[in-house]
């Protein structure tokens, strides 16, 4: 049992409990295979053409993960709050290079974790490969409930959405960010806040 618990310990411990209940020691073990960092705002982790090596723990700030088009028009993909964990999850599972810029917003705190780390974890700890697989199949059912509201939702229905899901979104990070992540404009995404 660690004496002094790291930072965020129990956040953590609670979120990854969500999908498995992973036992402690081996928490612990993943935790203490992670770095703690402190990352300034504008920071990328992982771009676009690079092999990613590292799953990240968004422990306080915001982040995005973004695709940029030919025309140079930037395309955001998903918004992460705390507590979540994030990587370009297709590039570093099938070891090729991302397709997605992962950029902090704000300052951030998170644990980075390097991927062979934690696959070594998955193969010597049931409960750690359990939670694995769980998180994995989070992650196939947030796709999916996502790509049903972008095909039935409107641009207002989705600007409610991420709002109900970020309730405070609007000071968080800039409108025209807000308004990629919704595929509209910032004017358009004015003219919807004008309306409510």
């Amino acid at each position: 049992m660690v004496a002094v618990k790291p930072k965020y310990y129990n956040e953590i411990y609670s979120y990854i409990s969500s999908f498995y209940p992973v036992s402690e020691p081996s928490f612990e073990l993943m935790l203490g295979a992670a770095k703690f960092k402190k990352i300034k705002a504008g920071t990328v982790l992982d771009n676009i053409g690079e092999i990613p090596n590292k799953i990240y723990m968004l422990n306080n700030g915001v982040m995005r993960s973004y695709i940029r088009l030919e025309s140079g028009k930037e395309v955001t993909k998903t918004i992460f709050v705390p507590n979540v964990i994030l990587a370009s999850f297709n590039a570093l599972i099938n070891q090729i290079p991302s397709g997605s810029i992962y950029e902090t917003l704000t300052d951030c705190e998170m644990y980075e974790i390097e991927y062979s780390d934690y696959k070594s974890l998955c193969k010597q700890h049931i409960d750690v490969l359990m939670f694995h697989t769980k998180f994995l199949e989070f992650l196939i059912c947030q796709n999916d409930k996502k790509h049903i509201e972008l095909l039935t939702l409107n641009a207002k229905g989705r600007y409610l959405k991420l709002r109900q899901m970020i309730p405070n979104i609007d000071n968080l990070i800039p409108q025209y960010q807000i308004a990629a992540y919704l595929s509209i404009t910032p004017v358009q995404l004015s003219r919807i806040r004008a309306k409510l």
